[in-house]
């Protein structure tokens, strides 16, 4: 994301071993391997993690300082609360490998389960807010969406990138279909379409101006992909159409899109590239100022997608925004 922290760092012989002591330290300490632990998908802030941990505000930003100074946690602002997310690539690059394989064997631990449970909650509250927002603003939010970008400003290149990557037409999973501006052209692409959002305010703007246009193979659920989990709604392709940024937990999004493709099946996301507009948080309800294209690559990756094709569209108003393919593999050929 924009605007992490940059630490300055001295270039290092591989054979330095106090430097490989420092990160062993601030990483060797119970809590502060499990902050790293909680940062592993998200960011959170120090308040959060206070919740997380139950601790003071004072000792939680004394573990963060210290994960900070050794490179191993980042920091970005957005609005007025500063978020701490992990530093997937070391600033010095004598340990990246080192901090690799750290954060690896971090991944495979287990996660206290009362740690796990007060994490949920958190982001219970973050989805609560965001689905608010939506239900509140349904009526206008077309209209505030498009002070940032609207469909006509990049909805030409996603049909593109749907006609170019899409073997398999049997099914396809919008997820937050917003007003259904994409509807019209899954619904001709593949013979059964689900549009799937958490808002129902939301939702029935979007199945009436469906059925204004008179499409017939579409259903509409509500929910979240928790629920396209439970129900087995697999897909041969999905769409995230400028939703990560509204979600609490982007990266467990894309695992849970990941598990619901077909073999052989595509995600298409649309996305803010990472900015520092923080207005769009009032107007828009968003709670990401963007992504770095890095994150999404990465979320990708560790969810087991292959990245595709990438376009980069500039807007006049300062955003950019980044077109994503990740394709999921056949069984056959992992």
């Amino acid at each position: 994301m924009n605007n992490l922290s940059h630490f300055d760092s001295q270039p290092r012989s591989a054979t330095d071993t106090g430097a490989i002591t420092a990160l062993c330290k601030a990483a060797g300490d119970p809590l502060r391997m499990q902050v790293l632990k909680v940062l592993q998908q998200n960011a959170y802030g120090v308040l959060e993690l206070c919740q997380v941990f139950d601790i003071r505000q004072s000792a939680m930003s004394h573990h963060l300082k210290i994960l900070a100074n050794a490179g191993l946690v980042a920091t970005r602002r957005e609005g007025t609360t500063i978020f701490y997310r992990r530093n997937e690539s070391h600033p010095d690059t004598d340990l990246q490998a080192l901090q690799h394989v750290l954060f690896q064997t971090i991944d495979d631990a287990a996660l206290d389960p009362a740690l796990r449970t007060r994490l949920e909650s958190i982001n219970t509250e973050r989805s609560a807010a965001s689905v608010a927002f939506f239900n509140q603003n349904a009526a206008r939010f077309e209209e505030n969406q498009d002070l940032i970008a609207s469909w006509a400003d990049y909805g030409d290149s996603v049909e593109h990138f749907l006609d170019s990557s899409i073997t398999s037409r049997q099914s396809a999973l919008e997820i937050g279909p917003g007003y259904g501006q994409f509807l019209g052209t899954l619904s001709a692409a593949f013979n059964q379409v689900i549009a799937l959002d958490n808002s129902a305010e939301m939702l029935e703007q979007c199945r009436s101006r469906a059925s204004s246009q008179k499409l017939d193979n579409i259903e509409f659920k509500l929910g979240d992909t928790s629920l396209a989990l439970s129900e087995k709604l697999r897909s041969d392709c999905i769409s995230l159409n400028m939703v990560l940024h509204h979600n609490a937990t982007p990266g467990e999004i894309i695992s849970d899109c990941a598990q619901l493709l077909n073999d052989g099946g595509v995600l298409l996301i649309t996305d803010l590239c990472a900015h520092d507009q923080e207005w769009v948080q009032q107007a828009c309800g968003d709670l990401w100022l963007g992504f770095e294209p890095q994150e999404l690559t990465r979320w990708a990756a560790s969810a087991g997608l292959e990245e595709g094709n990438s376009l980069y569209l500039a807007q006049r108003n300062g955003f950019r925004i980044q077109l994503r393919q990740f394709v999921k593999q056949s069984s056959s050929n992992n």
